[in-house]
């Protein structure tokens, strides 16, 4: 029988966060730190819209970029937000930021060329750009640069293959920021060398010092940009998957083309929950981020009391803490933290090789659940020292 597998699929790797997880789904009394879910309900204001839209029968397509209205109100949004300027044409709703990153990919990308990918970060930039034809460059960023992305290191990685850049800040894992004198560093280099971006700013809203900056804010940068944000983080609506994706027409509308024949449309009554999000969920907004703030100053006070070194996240609701002075992986350090301590959390290289010797733990669960898990974490960290001297 033929091999019914194609060669593509067969070679990508499975997430290695879910990897790991399906061996604390059979465990009992486990505190789990790695999940990046909001422990919020959805804003009751919110759900109460996507309940009156079922009430009321809106349960067909929409079209297939999405309702107008919510259209509109994610212009007016990132206008008062982040300073940009769409119009409705050149916004797309779609099935969470993860579909718009795997659309923009397939739209932009030919076979052979090259997507430059800043790790540690999200696991689905490099199997999407694998997907669609194109060669994944990574770019190692490194501890002492506080895991930004800069200049020199985009400069080096960039061959006349390039074709796009995948900029993930806020980021997955490590709670890295780019300033607004980072961004303007590298768009220079990226406009000298003709490059897309693929801003994928779904963080955006929990950024704890300052203001979250858009590279396509940036002048030169808006005509070679699509900002890619979503619902599931700022406002906890993981669950009823819708995100956006904004940028040059032409762009979005071949997004919006294969988005037509995969997709359809965007679930209908996320998009009127949306619409309410957007006009009245600021105040839920603050809310959420002054409560990770403070988890995730706890998280720093606790790492520090422990001896564990880890530089200060200023976004999204993650912590990156090194642990390589145990003189094991990440894989066995995260192993035996769950096996003794019962504490889930996810070892560093899930995200890319140079997360190696690091963790991601999620700051986003209650204070007593923190408290309990890192009195768990802590008690494993002596013991470790114990065992060095």
């Amino acid at each position: 029988m033929r091999n019914v597998i194609s060669d593509k699929v067969a070679g990508l790797q499975p997430s290695g966060i879910r990897k790991f997880f399906d061996i604390v789904s059979e465990m009992d009394d486990v505190i789990s730190l790695g999940v990046g879910e909001p422990d919020f309900d959805t804003p009751w204001h919110i759900r109460d819209e996507g309940i009156y839209s079922l009430e009321k029968g809106k349960t067909f397509y929409t079209s297939n970029a999405g309702l107008r209205e919510l259209r509109e109100e994610i212009c007016r949004y990132l206008k008062r937000r982040c300073k940009l300027n769409y119009r409705v044409e050149e916004t797309l709703v779609t099935v969470g930021a993860s579909e718009a990153i795997d659309l923009a990919m397939r739209v932009l990308l030919n076979p052979g060329d090259e997507v430059l990918i800043p790790q540690p970060s999200f696991v689905s930039y490099f199997p999407c750009a694998v997907l669609a034809d194109g060669v994944p460059v990574i770019i190692n960023l490194k501890a002492e640069n506080e895991f930004r992305l800069t200049a020199q290191e985009l400069e080096e990685a960039i061959t006349d293959k390039t074709k796009l850049l995948v900029l993930p800040f806020p980021n997955n894992p490590t709670g890295a920021v780019m300033t607004k004198e980072d961004l303007e560093a590298i768009a220079e280099v990226i406009i000298r060398h003709d490059i897309y971006v693929l801003s994928d700013e779904i963080y955006s809203e929990l950024t704890y010092s300052g203001t979250h900056v858009s590279i396509a804010s940036i002048p030169g940068m808006r005509e070679r940009t699509i900002v890619m944000n979503g619902f599931s983080k700022a406002y906890a609506m993981t669950g009823w998957r819708l995100g956006y994706a904004c940028g040059p027409e032409e762009i979005i509308c071949e997004m919006t083309k294969v988005h037509q024949f995969a997709i359809m449309c965007a679930p209908t009554n996320s998009q009127y929950a949306a619409v309410e999000a957007l006009r009245n969920g600021d105040d839920d907004v603050i809310e959420m981020r002054e409560a990770y703030n403070g988890r995730r100053r706890f998280l720093l006070h606790a790492f520090e009391e422990m001896g564990l070194p880890c530089f200060e996240p200023l976004g999204a609701f993650y912590a990156f803490p090194c642990v390589k002075e145990f003189g094991m992986t990440s894989d066995e350090f995260a192993t035996r933290l769950l096996e003794e301590q019962k504490v889930a959390v996810v070892p560093g290289n899930a995200f890319g090789e140079c997360g190696e010797g690091y963790l991601r733990i999620s700051y986003a669960y209650s204070l007593e659940d923190l408290k309990k898990a890192l009195d768990r974490m802590s008690v494993f960290v002596k013991k470790l020292k114990g065992e060095a001297k």
